[in-house]
């Protein structure tokens, strides 16, 4: 469901008063139920993964809690690891490497044609995948407690807001605020509303126009002069940032309106001074989990 469409705010319309009607367990499962129905708008089959990698975490993040064997905690965290890592990894380049094989095979004259997989790349896989590892890498390291409620883990992963193109949000950040009561605050909805329409601004004003000149520049980018390829390349770059913080800003918005905050996922990166600062204001959220957890 594209927070760009008719039917996402018909979604809206019944989701906030439905959230600010209830309170505690209750509230939860309509966040939860909500965001399972926002999510399998694209394709219902996409449910399946996500629930199989909410599970398989959750049930191995409260064994590594429930354990101080050394050598029991570090098999569990190298089996979730290749879980989310073989799920994203299969969905993300199953074709690619398909495809790059069956053209080597070509080049070398070995006649090798297999037949690809038609497997559609689920909505976000990277955003609840990466969620999903630093949940059970915070419990391995001993930074988190682990989540008791199924429920709770389940609405963490699946929170339809950040679902889309992030920010990737950390447990410790989130889970403690799905505890909370949070009640219609005046400031925050008009707040969040602002933020929901920059949003909707970045993304449909101006870089939904930008790409109906870029895709014809770089369609057929022998027609075009070198100052006609130098627009394409300026506007695609507004175009991608606007596409990228555009849905950031409507995420922060619909959640700070539900009383959650999301940390800050673009900081006006074209005015950084080097690539160094560049990457420290581009998409937050995903350079600081890579220097967390990967780096």
């Amino acid at each position: 469901m594209p927070f760009n469409s008719l039917i996402f705010l018909v979604f809206l319309a019944i989701f906030f008063p439905l959230y600010f009607a209830t309170r505690g367990v209750t509230r939860i499962w309509v966040c939860l139920i909500a965001s399972y129905i926002f999510y399998g708008w694209w394709d219902y089959l996409f449910l399946a993964l996500i629930a199989a990698s909410t599970i398989v975490d959750y049930w191995i993040g409260r064994m590594m809690y429930s354990t101080t064997d050394p050598w029991k905690r570090k098999l569990l965290i190298i089996v979730t690891v290749i879980v989310n890592l073989s799920f994203l990894g299969f969905f993300k380049y199953f074709n690619f490497f398909i495809d790059s094989f069956h053209q080597m095979s070509d080049v070398l004259g070995l006649g090798f044609s297999p037949s690809t997989l038609e497997i559609t790349l689920p909505i976000g896989i990277s955003f609840y995948t990466f969620m999903s590892m630093s949940y059970t890498i915070d419990v391995y390291r001993g930074e988190l407690p682990a989540e008791k409620s199924l429920l709770k883990f389940a609405t963490f992963i699946a929170f339809f807001p950040h679902l889309v193109a992030g920010p990737i949000l950390r447990a410790r950040d989130l889970l403690p605020q799905l505890h909370g009561h949070h009640r219609i605050h005046r400031p925050r909805v008009v707040i969040g509303l602002a933020l929901i329409l920059m949003g909707y601004f970045k993304k449909v004003g101006v870089a939904d126009s930008a790409a109906l000149v870029v895709d014809r520049i770089f369609d057929e980018p022998a027609v075009h002069s070198s100052a006609g390829l130098l627009v394409g390349v300026v506007l695609y770059a507004f175009q991608i940032y606007c596409d990228f913080s555009g849905y950031s800003d409507i995420a922060i918005g619909l959640a700070l309106i539900m009383g959650v905050n999301f940390i800050e996922n673009f900081r006006t990166p074209y005015i950084s001074k080097n690539f160094s600062e560049f990457w420290s204001r581009w998409h937050i959220s995903l350079s600081t989990w890579l220097r967390d957890y990967l780096y």
